[in-house]
């Protein structure tokens, strides 16, 4: 019984999130890595956060989703229903990159902070190195007092 009313609740969970995930409008910030500037969704909401990029089919080039967390910690990022290959860099609180992962669509493989994160930045797979874009370089974007500067 209670495998059941899990189930049960874990369709419902994925349920709601394919509908926000079609109607989520969010604001979007402008953020700057080395010379090049990058549109992002603000993903700064718990639900926004658990939605992310779910169920798109796709991102242009230049955008991504900026995750702003209450606290910075050891944040963790996962594909559950996201069909877009994905790399996920890890900022500090200072917008400093931490690390990066590369994301497999359709997974629940974590990809941590390997320290205190504030923030995450989303991208298309492939558009960090691209730009040769490292661990300690900084994102700047204007979100407001507090945020990645």
């Amino acid at each position: 019984m209670l495998r059941l009313c899990l189930a049960i609740l874990l369709l419902m969970i994925s349920e709601l999130n394919t509908a926000g995930a079609e109607d989520q409008q969010l604001p979007t910030v402008k953020l700057s890595i080395l010379e090049y500037t990058i549109t992002a969704e603000l993903a700064d909401t718990a639900s926004a956060r658990m939605i992310g990029l779910m169920h798109r089919t796709h991102l242009p080039e230049n955008s991504g989703m900026f995750f702003v967390f209450p606290v910075a910690g050891i944040h963790c990022m996962w594909m559950k229903d996201t069909v877009i290959p994905l790399d996920v860099a890890f900022l500090d609180e200072t917008g400093k990159i931490i690390n990066f992962a590369e994301m497999v669509p359709e997974t629940l493989t974590p990809h941590c902070a390997a320290s205190a994160a504030r923030y995450a930045l989303e991208v298309n797979s492939g558009w960090f190195e691209a730009r040769k874009i490292r661990a300690g370089d900084r994102v700047v974007a204007a979100i407001g007092a507090g945020g990645a500067r």
